[in-house]
């Protein structure tokens, strides 16, 4: 019988670390059933995963080859039918940047976009990664029509989900052609999900550590859960979690039938 799921994406800036400022509390009492982590920066072998398992979890780690760097896991209390590691690019599989796994007809995506905030190498990275991934999500979309793609993509879509949208207008984040790929992104026929629920504005999910910026909310949204269309009658709730603190991001949740 068909059910509600909880489903949370989540860059921990740190599974370690954020496991030490008690995730794993935050996630029993949140009941959430599938947890999509970004940035992990950890071999599983360097987790306390038997703490994991306790919680009813199963756990699938894609671990970037560069130790203390990026990385993406899965953790679900429903065994998956199948995981898949890496999106068939050298380059960016070396760096742990998406796993997928899958629940009957849907695949569930967690996945890392590069940031380009350290200068143009990594700028020019980000934006390969944007066509890459895009042409790795058609590909699947070929035996696999029904996705839920989500993590730190690294981007604000839109004015009203960045604090500050005329000085940022130039920084990497809020770049045009960033934004022009996430308007591409959604014409593909994948759904926001966040904004199905709430189009308000001062709704963030990352904070810089400098200058008190999570207390005063100026925040960007660069998290998200996002599905394809044919997933939107399933949809139960979505809403960002800003009150859980192991990191400078906070989940975003999403609720639906899988």
């Amino acid at each position: 019988m068909a059910q509600t799921t909880k489903i949370i994406t989540y860059n921990v800036n740190g599974v370690r670390a954020a496991m030490n400022k008690g995730l794993l509390d935050f996630l029993q009492t949140n009941g959430s059933d599938i947890v999509l982590l970004q940035e992990t920066k950890a071999m599983p072998e360097q987790v306390n995963t038997a703490a994991i398992e306790a919680l009813g979890y199963y756990h699938y780690w894609f671990s970037a080859e560069k130790k203390g760097y990026s990385g993406v896991a899965i953790w679900t209390k429903q065994k998956p039918d199948k995981v898949v590691y890496g999106m068939d690019n050298a380059t960016f599989d070396a760096e742990g940047r998406v796993i997928r796994a899958d629940f009957g007809d849907t695949s569930v995506f967690s996945i890392y976009f590069p940031s380009g905030s350290s200068g143009e190498a990594r700028q020019e990275l980000k934006m390969l990664f944007l066509d890459e991934i895009m042409r790795f999500l058609k590909e699947v979309q070929q035996t696999r029509k029904k996705l839920i793609v989500s993590g730190d993509f690294n981007i604000c879509h839109q004015a009203i989900d960045i604090h500050d949208p005329v000085r940022n207008a130039n920084v990497s984040g809020f770049l045009p052609e960033e934004r022009a790929w996430m308007d591409y992104y959604f014409s593909q026929g994948f759904v926001d999900t966040f904004r199905v629920y709430n189009q308000q504005k001062d709704q963030y999910t990352w904070w810089s550590y400098r200058a008190g910026a999570r207390g005063k909310n100026k925040g960007w949204r660069i998290d998200y859960n996002t599905c394809t269309e044919n997933l939107v009658p399933q949809l139960r709730a979505a809403k960002i979690l800003p009150q859980a603190i192991h990191s400078d991001h906070c989940p975003v949740a999403l609720d639906l039938i899988l």
